[in-house]
């Protein structure tokens, strides 16, 4: 998946004469250049690694996609054995939403309202979303366990916002960290679904970009209560990082028992309130392109150059 390019490395340092140094040149098809105390100097191209596309492993992540092309009811969807290798490549429905651009090596997120949501929301996403184990939903971590996400991105284009006069653009959610009960959880309470707020949500709004962290509306809350997801149990509290604009940025977010930390190039902000110690549910890292809009002129591109999770 690279292309070899030619580069100048020293590999012959000749005393002799001109003649003998170029003879060589005609072998080996270098440069003579006359170096310190007039010795000349052989160089030779070298075949280095320059890439084309960008390096992410995709090993732990599945996609997302805004349609339903195989119309079983639910947005498709491709496992991280589909995507490694860059085997996303080679997928013919994938291509429109999950591409690379090789004049910048990023790897391009493109998504608009064709029609398919996840449950619980009714916006699209191109959009990846953390496996611990290759194909399988339910292992997760916990705050206790922590986990670190490290990308850098930038929004290459996003359509104008025409209905909410609040807003110049439409937004568009970048990175999470998403909650979900544990299935040892879902046994213990009987609950019938697995569903969970996100903890965090980074999120591009008019050039600006905000984390939303989940945060308590009742401090006391206990036991079973803080399960429920309402916003009437849980509500957002948010920081600006400022403005990025189009241009290139890097998050980086660290998670771990009562604290959360995000850092956007050279800021860090830290949440530490209360609500990060009583965080009751499991978690697993999204990155990509989740538009915040119902609007069928809607559109939006996110482009990454890297991206990585670790986990202690």
């Amino acid at each position: 998946m690279r292309t070899k390019t030619p580069t100048l490395k020293t590999a012959v340092l000749l005393k002799g004469t001109l003649v003998m140094a170029a003879s060589l040149c005609l072998a080996c098809s270098g440069d003579i250049e006359e170096g310190l105390a007039g010795e000349n100097i052989l160089y030779i191209p070298e075949e280095t690694d320059t890439a084309l596309y960008a390096d992410i492993d995709f090993s732990h992540w599945k996609i997302t996609l805004p349609v339903d092309l195989d119309n079983n009811g639910k947005p498709d969807e491709y496992q991280p054995s589909d995507l490694i290798d860059y085997g996303y490549q080679d997928i013919a429905e994938l291509a429109p939403f999950m591409y690379d651009d090789t004049t910048d090596t990023s790897i391009v997120f493109y998504t608009y309202p064709a029609g398919a949501t996840t449950p619980n929301s009714s916006y699209p996403r191109t959009e990846l979303r953390e496996q611990m184990t290759p194909g399988n939903n339910y292992n997760n971590w916990s705050l206790t366990e922590g986990g670190t996400m490290r990308g850098t991105l930038k929004i290459d284009s996003i359509s104008p916002d025409t209905v909410n006069a609040k807003y110049d653009y439409h937004r568009v959610i970048v990175m999470q960290i998403h909650g979900i009960i544990s299935q040892e959880d879902m046994a213990t309470y009987g609950f019938s679904s697995n569903h969970a707020p996100p903890l965090l949500k980074m999120t591009w709004i008019d050039g600006h970009l905000f984390a939303y962290k989940k945060t308590l509306v009742d401090e006391s809350t206990s036991g079973i209560d803080l399960y429920d997801d309402s916003s009437q149990t849980w509500t957002d509290v948010k920081h600006d990082f400022g403005e990025v604009g189009n241009d290139t940025f890097t998050v980086e977010i660290e998670a771990s028992y009562g604290e959360l930390s995000v850092t956007v190039d050279d800021e860090t902000y830290v949440f530490d309130d209360i609500s990060m110690e009583k965080w009751p549910f499991e978690n697993y890292f999204k990155a990509g392109n989740y538009l915040v809009t119902t609007d069928t002129s809607g559109f939006a591109k996110v482009k990454y150059y890297d991206l990585e999770v670790t986990h202690p």
